[in-house]
């Protein structure tokens, strides 16, 4: 047979069903070939779509070419439709995430008279009602299926504890795995994995025990569940059993293991580990190389993160709209423009710029760079705008002092029908503070309770107290204190301390600072404020008693330092 064909005439060789059915995997490899096989099965009389194989193959190739509309043309084309033609139209319109077509295919299957679903069925819908995160659509399937008998099936099973689990009620999901006398390996695993997603590590690490108990060898899968659980620095003793674990069955030799080790031990904060396993990896996927550049950003190390991504990037991988998120969040920490902007060139290319968290990230990174009004022009060509855009709108323009534009987008974002958030007032007020607008901050701090139903939080009130001190009403921002509902933070009394040492109020002051060294014994800043009051009243052996330690105590004062005159990286 000649490997590459031109128009029907090619395919006159082929005389009976079992040939074409045989030859059609490797023929529908492009869209043209697809069309070609469409079209013979129409014209010629040897085959027709009653072919149930050849059929389900061509329908399959349209999907893989993102062909929707073509493939269920061929569908509704078809005479008679087999459970294995409708769980493929349905399973396609659940990968391209358009559920609400997956689901009116599934109730027109389970109303038709030739099909019924059957345990595939059910789990591909369970699985679009996972990622869809609709509780209701996983209830109304699990009453279906019990309606049809399929309740103990394993797959059926299986499906619904992964869809209860993803869903965050574990609970569902147990009382699914403990019903079957004898679950099977794939079941267990599931169960594991649901632990996993809650960060339930010592159910998970019980279950995992049981398992063993029952014979059951743990294979890769169970593998990457387990390591699943752990997500915390607090549980990184136990991390380190489960890689032995997996050193000592030779399990590390799977890279799938070798992936949910480097996201465990970044999710852990063991990040010197983390990239050691990940350097013995060939082609680390684009998880991994997420979850260590992720990791390394969150740990503070955000030269090495933006190094990894354009190691990752050299190597031919493409960032996704997450990981773009997470590299603007790194450039903004350290306040690096030209690698932010070259992340921006290429999220225009690719246009996840588009993405909510990308077009945030870009505003918060420009705002953070210095370039308020780059970030302004990222938010403005944003299609459409939600709460948090608004919100890094706001504070990119308040911090840097343009508090009149800031307030005008907060009432754009109003007369938008958007409801603003805690956020929101969170970047009003420091707005206010930026440009010492007390009467302003006032104003919004009340609105935010009286016409919106928002309690004030810890950094309202840093706010708060920090207008009131920076316009000298330090009696006010100490009332205002002990009239909080909660217990105010070092955040609320280092304001005041901040505003007693602008004013020279050297009796507030010590009372303040005492509260603080209560809270901070060993924090140098708040010594220096203290010591700042008494020296402008020129009372230098108590500012050398309270220097003192701070240079012959072990105790160390962070240097100034700043980014202008170089570029980063």
């Amino acid at each position: 047979m000649p490997s590459k064909l031109h128009g029907v005439r090619s395919l006159e060789p082929l005389r009976s069903a079992a040939a074409i059915a045989s030859w059609s995997s490797s023929f529908t490899t492009t869209p043209t070939r697809t069309k070609q096989l469409h079209a013979l099965l129409i014209t010629t009389s040897i085959l027709s779509l009653n072919h149930p194989i050849t059929t389900t193959d061509l329908l399959r190739s349209y999907v893989s070419h993102s062909d929707l509309p073509s493939a269920h043309r061929l569908f509704d084309r078809c005479p008679s439709r087999t459970t294995l033609l409708w769980n493929s139209i349905i399973r396609a319109y659940a990968r391209l995430r358009q559920f609400p077509v997956a689901y009116t295919l599934f109730d027109q299957m389970r109303h038709s008279a030739g099909s019924r679903p059957d345990c595939y069925t059910f789990a591909c819908v369970l699985r679009a009602c996972a990622e869809n995160s609709d509780a209701n659509g996983v209830d109304m399937i699990h009453a279906v299926v019990l309606s049809t008998g399929l309740g103990s099936n394993l797959i059926v099973t299986t499906a619904m504890v992964n869809s209860y689990s993803k869903l965050g009620r574990i609970n569902n999901a147990r009382m699914l795995f403990d019903k079957p006398r004898a679950p099977d390996l794939v079941l267990w695993n599931s169960i594991i994995a649901g632990y996993g997603y809650g960060g339930f590590w010592q159910e998970g690490l019980e279950l995992f025990r049981r398992m063993r108990e029952t014979d059951k060898e743990p294979d890769g899968y169970t593998i990457v569940a387990l390591v699943s659980c752990f997500c915390s620095s607090s549980v990184l003793q136990f991390a380190k059993g489960v890689h032995g674990f997996c050193l000592k069955g030779g399990y590390d030799d799977n890279s799938y293991v070798r992936s949910a080790l480097v996201s465990m031990y970044s999710r852990c904060r063991f990040m010197d580990m983390a990239y050691q396993i990940f350097r013995c990896m060939n082609q680390p996927d684009l998880v991994t190389w997420s979850a260590l550049i992720s990791g390394f950003s969150q740990e503070g190390q955000y030269k090495e993160a933006l190094t990894l991504l354009g190691e990752m990037t050299s190597s031919g991988k493409r960032p996704d709209a997450i990981l773009v998120a997470c590299a603007l969040s790194a450039c903004a920490s350290i306040a690096a423009a030209r690698p932010g902007k070259e992340i921006h060139c290429y999220s225009l290319r690719t246009g996840i710029h588009l993405d909510h968290a990308v077009s945030c990230g870009l505003i918060d990174m420009y705002s953070k760079c210095g370039f308020s009004d780059s970030g302004y022009l990222a938010f403005d060509l944003m299609p459409e705008k939600n709460v948090v855009a608004y919100n890094a709108a706001i504070s990119n323009l308040g911090s840097h002092g343009l508090f009149n534009r800031a307030f005008f987008v907060f009432e754009c974002m109003l007369k938008g029908g958007y409801q603003p958030d805690a956020a929101t007032f969170s970047a009003l007020l420091c707005a206010c503070c930026h440009s010492g607008l007390m009467d302003e901050g006032l104003k919004f701090f009340n609105r935010m309770k009286d016409q919106f139903g928002i309690e004030a939080q810890m950094e309202h009130y840093v706010y708060m107290v920090k207008l009131l001190a920076m316009a000298g009403k330090l009696k006010d921002a100490y009332d205002l204190i002990h009239s909080m509902p909660m217990p105010a933070d070092s955040g609320v009394w280092g304001a005041l301390l901040w505003g007693c040492n602008i004013h020279g109020n050297l009796d507030m002051g010590r009372a303040v600072a005492e509260k603080l060294f209560e809270i901070h014994p060993d924090k140098t800043a708040y010594r220096v404020m203290l010591s700042n009051i008494y020296a402008a009243e020129k009372k230098w052996e108590v500012v050398e008693r309270l220097r003192k330690p701070i240079t012959v105590g072990g105790f160390q004062k962070s240097p100034g330092f700043s980014w202008i005159g170089g570029d980063v990286i």
